[in-house]
């Protein structure tokens, strides 16, 4: 845990906008954090960096590696079989309850998300920041639409654990993954519209593992890659 100073709500900061630009992939997975570099960009001393560092580090973003420093952390690949696991329960969950719930405003949104991934992979654009937001939205209106706090706090935690950008690597290098990546929304959308709960969990259960398989079989590949030593 951060130590209670006054600089506290300063290493928070500092933490919080490191954690974003891990998240949109602009420090990608093992790339070293220099205190020093840090600590000028953002116009402080090394020591908030450091706290803000080990903030990240517990969070799991983050690991030390001997004569490396801080590196931003590349998960193991069962990590992410077994996030997604439990995401895919928790966001079932959540279909289920937002096929009683969801609006019309609701589902509009779901299917002008799903267009604007369909545009992409007809561009064969994936990969962008565009396809990343409109991905991470069509979730969150889901979300949204289940209302329950508690639920959308858990997913989320989950989902912060790792790079949001990764998602749209994965389905940009793999045309049957980007195409079967819309259909499942596809499904989705159908369910809830027709307000069926139990095919609207089952749809977005695998339509989670599906998508956990093809980040875990990314993350494996790119673990071979990154350097560690």
């Amino acid at each position: 845990m951060t130590p209670q100073t006054d600089e506290g709500p300063l290493v928070d900061d500092i933490a919080a906008r490191i954690r974003a630009r891990i998240m949109n992939g602009e420090l990608a997975i093992g790339k070293p954090l220099r205190q020093a570099a840090l600590a000028a960009e953002f116009g402080v001393s090394r020591t908030p960096v450091r706290e803000a560092l080990r903030q990240l580090q517990n969070g799991g973003l983050i690991e030390m590696q001997p004569h490396r420093g801080a590196v931003v952390r590349v998960p193991a690949p069962w990590e992410v079989r077994q996030a997604y696991e439990v995401r895919a329960e928790l966001e079932g969950l959540a279909a289920r309850r937002a096929a009683a719930r969801i609006t019309d405003r609701q589902l509009a949104a779901l299917r002008e998300h799903n267009a604007v991934l369909r545009e992409a992979a007809e561009r064969e654009t994936g990969g962008s920041p565009a396809t990343t937001a409109a991905n991470d939205c069509f979730h969150t209106v889901v979300c949204e639409a289940a209302d329950n706090p508690w639920l959308s706090r858990m997913i989320e935690r989950i989902n912060e654990s790792f790079p949001r950008n990764v998602s749209s690597l994965a389905l940009a290098g793999d045309e049957r993954h980007r195409q079967e990546n819309i259909r499942q929304h596809e499904a989705i959308i159908e369910a809830l519209a027709a307000g069926d709960p139990d095919r609207a969990d089952d749809a977005m259960r695998d339509h989670v593992i599906s998508s956990g398989e093809h980040l875990t079989a990314w993350y494996e590949r790119r673990s071979q890659t990154v350097f560690h030593g």
